[in-house]
């Protein structure tokens, strides 16, 4: 490190030693660095010494990549701020080196279109300040996914759903609660925190490429995966081990002939024999036990994840409906919906890939924080809407910059609250506030501070009204309305759409079902009944026995309990 020293109130205790920064830019110049990550400990209040220390940097070494924590995650806490920073400093010269090719081929294409990234946070942004905070990108294939999620629960008049988004290797999960996506502003990767708002997104390592195996004594399915290569044994591309798709084809569940619109033709017999050798032996089980136990235990993974994102929020599975997407998600939506006893699944049109048309219905989004901690007093009041004017001016001087009209920009400004003492904090919505009017202001802030006690009900089913509300950190949202050019229109049949019939394990007993194309199940006049297959060019949906399965709109289909057996 190099000698400096802020206080918590922002004032310069230590002057930076810029002499020191100029010789470490040697060493780094020396050494061949790439990227470099600055984090002072109270930088967040006063970014002087981090901006400095960036240009001394720049000017020794012009190509280097330097991020600072005041640009990347300016609140208090500095080891999720360092971290995040340098997952930032990380990943500047990866992205950018992408964005430099992207662009390339585009206009050798001759494509003139606007490029946007989509952000963990839902929104998207210009190719400039996705290389600038990288760290944004986080999760943002899911978090399209989720975004999609939001468009169904406004289209079919739903205020509560969990998306369950299964692919090869993990499985995503997502809530809308109360019509609004999950929010955070803390997540993890590989260990390390990250503190950047996102949607809240939780990942296991259950797919359908997950590897099975068998140890001391039990099954064990993840988080290990086969990949896209050599993948599960029955791509026949030299893997040996069984997986989570090995599994379904053993159960008759997905057409070996039809596999990818019948661009793929599945091997059986190679998932019959690493079920043999790798569990079967083991296990004394045939190999259609092997496998139910296989996607049991997948399901179990899965409903555990839902179950602690919902819990978290002080939820109950039974007042959601399930919305599972991602190719293999539809196999197992049954078994996870009875197993978190959920009473309806809405099947979504193009579900294997509605993360990228959640990604289609995206507004470009840029996030703003400060750090404030400060008791919400009146006392306090007027430093407290001066900090928010700052944040608020700041996202519309963006808004601006970005060109976007009136019309479309939209700005909601919340606050990071807790109890004095607690550590940890819950995002609350800060209605009203002017900067102008003080008496108006108190009142926003009596609302704010009720909100903050009823959520803290609704998540930890306790609240504290008597006590002190602290306000860690101000945070504002601005919004620019894109034009959408999302399709709602209904997935392709597989090769073979007329009915036909497969046999398919399912609780154990081996059954002789109907598989039907999603437009034979969108045309009926009447439920049809499970167990069956509906049959798509890139999913299955499995509808298992007590469950019927209906039209719902735009493409989708709704799936209801009807607690009968058969």
């Amino acid at each position: 490190g190099v000698a400096e020293r802020i206080t918590a109130d922002g004032a310069v205790e230590t002057p930076l030693d810029e002499g020191a920064v100029g010789e470490l830019a040697v060493r780094l110049v020396e050494l061949g660095v790439e990227a470099v990550a600055i984090m002072f400990l109270h930088g967040y209040r006063n970014p002087a010494h981090e901006e400095r220390a960036r240009e001394i940097l720049l000017t020794a070494a012009p190509d280097l990549s330097v991020s600072t924590s005041f640009d990347v995650s300016p609140e208090i806490r500095e080891f999720e701020r360092c971290s995040t920073t340098v997952l930032n400093a990380l990943l500047q010269p990866v992205i950018s080196g992408y964005l430099t090719q992207v662009r390339a081929r585009l206009a050798a294409a001759g494509v003139s279109a606007p490029l946007y990234l989509v952000q963990s946070n839902g929104g998207v942004v210009s190719p400039e300040d996705a290389a600038r905070l990288p760290a944004k990108l986080l999760l943002s294939g899911p978090a399209g996914g989720a975004m999609a999620m939001d468009a169904l629960a406004k289209q079919h008049g739903r205020r509560n759903l969990v998306g369950i988004d299964m692919g090869g290797t993990s499985s995503d999960v997502s809530v809308v609660t109360d019509g609004a996506i999950g929010q955070t502003t803390e997540s993890e990767i590989d260990g390390l925190p990250v503190r950047l708002p996102m949607i809240d997104i939780r990942t296991i390592g259950a797919g359908g490429g997950s590897l099975a195996s068998v140890q001391q004594g039990a099954l064990r399915v993840g988080p290990e995966s086969a990949g896209a290569e050599p993948g599960p044994a029955c791509y026949g591309r030299g893997g040996t081990r069984p997986t989570v798709t090995d599994g379904n084809v053993l159960l008759g569940r997905v057409d070996p002939e039809a596999f990818l619109g019948g661009e793929m033709v599945l091997q059986v017999e190679s998932s019959k024999e690493a079920f043999e050798v790798n569990i079967c032996k083991d296990l004394d089980l045939s190999d259609s036990a092997a496998a139910e136990g296989v996607v049991a235990v997948a399901n179990t993974h899965m409903a555990g994840a839902v179950r602690l994102s919902l819990f978290e929020k002080g939820a109950d599975p039974a007042d959601f409906s399930l919305v599972p997407f991602g190719g293999a998600a539809g196999l197992h939506a049954c078994a996870l919906a009875e197993e978190l006893a959920m009473d309806e699944i809405i099947f979504p049109s193009n579900a294997s890939t509605l993360s990228a048309r959640g990604i289609l219905d995206a507004d470009l989004r840029w996030d703003f924080s400060k750090s404030a901690m400060t008791i919400a007093t009146a006392d306090m009041l007027a430093s407290l809407s001066a900090k928010m004017a700052e944040l608020v001016t700041e996202a519309a001087r963006k808004l601006r910059q970005e060109k976007i009209t009136e019309p479309d920009q939209q700005i909601e400004i919340s606050a990071d609250l807790r109890y004095r003492g607690q550590a940890y904090e819950i995002t609350t919505p800060w209605l009203d506030i002017s900067a102008a009017d003080p008496q108006a202001d108190l009142n926003a802030l009596q609302a704010l501070c009720d909100r903050f006690h009823a959520l803290h009900q609704t998540r930890f089913s306790h609240n504290a009204p008597d006590d002190l509300v602290e306000v860690v950190a101000l945070r504002a949202v601005a919004t620019g309305k894109l034009e959408k050019h999302s399709a709602r229109a209904a997935g392709r049949a597989a090769a073979s759409p007329a009915r036909t019939e497969r046999k398919v394990c399912i609780a154990g007993k081996w059954r002789t079902v109907p598989a039907i194309s999603r437009e034979e199940a969108l045309a009926a006049g009447a439920p049809i009944p499970g167990p069956l297959l509906v049959c798509e060019e890139y999913t299955v949906l499995l509808i298992a026995p007590g469950w019927q399965l209906s039209p719902l709109g735009h493409g989708d289909l709704l799936a209801r309990r009807t607690g009968e057996t058969a």
